[in-house]
């Protein structure tokens, strides 16, 4: 998959609050300027998560420019290389046709927003979800691009959710 500019990756979640804006900011900081993140969501909240806020801060990934935003940002421009959902909610949903063709996976793992009890606690499942979330987008980032056919890197993308 061979690219003169950065890949552009979105990644989509219902409400785009929490584990989309947990990907965006960790792919944007790892992706070593081949990468370009983005986060959407089909029903966004609004706002993005107070506690995913805190767990990137505390992680000393940057929170700049970081919204809950609608997927119908993206339905035209930037064009995606690649699109993955990391909700099981929003992987059944009817998404919009991406122009461009990209590639896309399915990336599910639990809500830590659901999570319910004390801070400490909440802060736990966000940074569960930020290490595994982190352990994908390492994978990702090294696959070799440049000699994976289309097939070849859907099928490793697939198997990226199991790590």
């Amino acid at each position: 998959m061979p690219i003169e500019r950065p890949f552009n990756v979105l990644f989509l979640c219902t409400g785009n609050s929490a584990r989309s804006i947990l990907a965006e900011a960790l792919l944007n900081a790892e992706g070593k300027g081949r990468f370009r993140a983005y986060s959407a969501g089909s029903y966004p909240k609004g706002a993005v998560n107070p506690f995913a806020l805190a767990v990137l801060k505390q992680s000393g990934f940057s929170t700049e420019g970081l919204r809950s935003k609608s997927w119908d940002e993206f339905a035209v421009a930037p064009t995606m290389d690649f699109i993955f959902t990391v909700c099981d909610a929003a992987a059944g949903e009817a998404c919009p046709v991406w122009p461009g063709r990209p590639v896309s996976a399915h990336w599910g793992m639990p809500d830590p927003a659901s999570v319910e009890g004390r801070d400490a606690v909440k802060m736990q499942a966000f940074r569960e979800t930020l290490r595994l979330l982190g352990n994908r987008i390492r994978v990702f980032t090294e696959l070799p691009f440049d000699k994976l056919d289309r097939i070849k890197l859907k099928t490793r993308l697939d198997d990226i959710a199991n790590i």
